[in-house]
């Protein structure tokens, strides 16, 4: 009889404890949310306040002065013009690169693997390593890309130095570390489409034009869209590259926001402007992944009702 209410006891716990596991499984994701929250909600205060760290004493709140000051502030619309063109060209060229890398490795073999596999080495380098690598290599002095510029007859190239080539420097150096990231997504959407599609094409001698515009290019859209909000979102987030080849400038060619905020909080000791900077990055980018995500979804619905 003891050994037979233990064992009622000790089953009862059991039934408690697997009540319990959802919210004790929910535990690490309650975590990063509040990790995620605390800081953005500090940042939303800050932004309404006139904080400077060199001035702890003045800080007071403005309600919403530090917004209404870049409407008129040209160095606010320069930086969203920045970080519009900087993303934009980016995602548009590693998007274009990448389909087309990922549309020559489509055919799996050991040679196609093993050129994919290589093509992942500038993913696995850190961005502010890359950069700085090819600010080594694009020195007007002594780099190598320099000296292969003075064979064409680009003499005196002066790279991230002039405000006439930075933007393209810059936008080099990011094509070759992530048009790799847009490659293997592309690539793994490319292996997984059905081949009864292209195989009926095949068959009726469809032309390759039609069938990349009229069948393959209409079934990756899912993987595309996918692939370009990710670089999307994290090109106009930028930061690493850019300040680690040129801080921003010259002069203020390349403040993109991130940058922006940086030279506001570190150098300007302005955490309020800063903080309204992030604030307005944020909206930017929640404004972009609701448009791409809703898109994404209504592409999926169709998919849906056609089959």
């Amino acid at each position: 009889m003891a050994s037979t209410a233990r064992e009622r006891k000790a089953a009862s716990g059991f039934r408690i404890s697997r009540k319990a596991l959802p919210y004790v499984l929910s535990l690490p994701a309650l975590l990063v949310c509040i990790g995620i929250l605390v800081p953005f909600l500090s940042a939303v205060v800050y932004s309404f306040q006139r904080y400077r760290l060199s001035q702890p004493w003045a800080r007071q709140f403005n309600w919403g002065d530090n917004y209404i000051n870049f409407m008129t502030d040209p160095g606010f619309w320069n930086t969203l013009k920045v970080s519009l063109i900087y993303a934009g060209t980016t995602v548009t060229l590693e998007l274009i690169l990448g389909l087309g890398i990922a549309l020559l490795l489509q055919r799996r073999s050991t040679v196609n693997n093993f050129v994919s596999i290589m093509l992942l080495m500038p993913l696995m380098t850190a961005p502010a390593l890359a950069a700085l690598m090819w600010k080594l290599m694009t020195n007007p002095g002594f780099g190598i890309l320099s000296y292969f510029a003075s064979l064409i007859g680009l003499e005196d190239f002066r790279w991230a130095s002039s405000p006439s080539s930075a933007l393209f420097t810059v936008v080099l150096v990011d094509i070759w570390v992530y048009t790799p990231f847009i490659m293997i997504l592309l690539l793994a959407g490319l292996r997984s489409l059905p081949t009864q599609p292209f195989e009926a094409a095949a068959l009726d001698g469809v032309p390759r034009t039609f069938v990349f515009f009229r069948i393959t290019l209409p079934m990756l859209t899912p993987y595309i869209l996918t692939a370009t909000l990710f670089r999307l979102l994290d090109s106009i987030q930028q930061f690493d590259i850019i300040y680690a080849m040129t801080q921003g400038g010259p002069g203020d060619t390349l403040t993109v926001f991130q940058v922006e905020a940086y030279l506001n909080f570190f150098q300007s000791t302005n955490v309020g402007r800063s903080a309204a900077l992030m604030v307005i990055l944020w909206a930017i980018t929640y404004f972009l992944s609701n448009v791409f995500i809703k898109h994404w979804l209504r592409l999926r619905e169709r998919a849906r009702g056609e089959s």
